[in-house]
């Protein structure tokens, strides 16, 4: 499926935490067909858009969970039910399903727990015993957790400084011979430690600062053991026994 520009309507825009938002909206979501794929949002007044990923697509409405860190994710904190955004969908492959075996292993780290849902969705669709890790820095910054439980997921949370969940990364939640594959997203020392912990094959989503968000401009290139790959046209998603870890 090809990228896709669209007008999306907003239909909710919800606080979770104080500094992540919910944002559900409703348009053509038919080039949205894999978990793991973000979205780029067109913003007033700022050049470049901004790429996001998506925690949910169903029918028409698309849901995207995104913290406020500069400018645009600020604009769209402000932004109220029935106002319009250009977005351009299908952006990135995604994450793939056939090879997760039957107890499947999620890890999500702060941002990049929502892509998680999507997956942890369509593979509890599957019958697959899907088990998630959510790891975050302190207790005021835990999102979803009842979302993932919600669909028969066995959750374990993970904080930094133990003020919820267990103590530590998210590393300290993985048990090696108790899942058949893992998939992860977020910061990358968090992917980084994930790789050196992991006894399985697995995927990795990594987060990137994105000029045009398919593939045009080489900005965000990186270095894997096949060659150059752009993290948002060959990426997000790579396999563990691709990457390359920069020294």
């Amino acid at each position: 499926m090809a990228t896709k520009q669209g007008i999306f309507k907003i239909k909710t825009n919800v606080p979770l935490t104080a500094t992540v938002y919910k944002m559900t909206l409703v348009g053509d979501t038919s080039a949205v067909t894999a978990s793991g794929q973000f979205v780029n949002i067109l913003l007033d007044g700022l050049f470049l858009r901004r790429p996001i990923s998506v925690c949910d697509c169903e029918g028409d409405t698309l849901t995207l969970i995104y913290k406020v860190v500069g400018k645009g994710t600020e604009k769209m904190a402000n932004m109220q039910p029935g106002e319009e955004l250009d977005i351009l969908t299908g952006l990135g492959n995604g994450y793939d399903l056939t090879v997760s075996g039957e107890h499947p292993l999620l890890i999500g780290g702060g941002v990049g727990v929502p892509p998680m849902y999507m997956l942890a969705k369509k593979l509890r669709a599957e019958g697959k015993q899907v088990s998630v890790i959510l790891g975050f820095n302190t207790a005021d910054e835990v999102f979803c957790e009842a979302d993932f439980a919600a669909l028969g997921c066995d959750v374990t949370v993970t904080t930094v400084d133990g003020s919820y969940g267990t103590r530590g990364f998210v590393t300290a939640a993985m048990k090696n011979g108790e899942y058949t594959y893992f998939y992860t997203c977020g910061p990358e020392p968090m992917l980084k430690a994930v790789y050196q912990a992991s006894d399985t094959s697995g995927q990795f989503s990594f987060e990137e600062r994105m000029g045009c968000g398919f593939g045009a401009c080489m900005g965000c290139s990186c270095k894997t053991l096949t060659g150059y790959k752009r993290i948002c046209k060959e990426g997000p998603v790579m396999r563990k026994e691709e990457i390359l870890w920069e020294k």
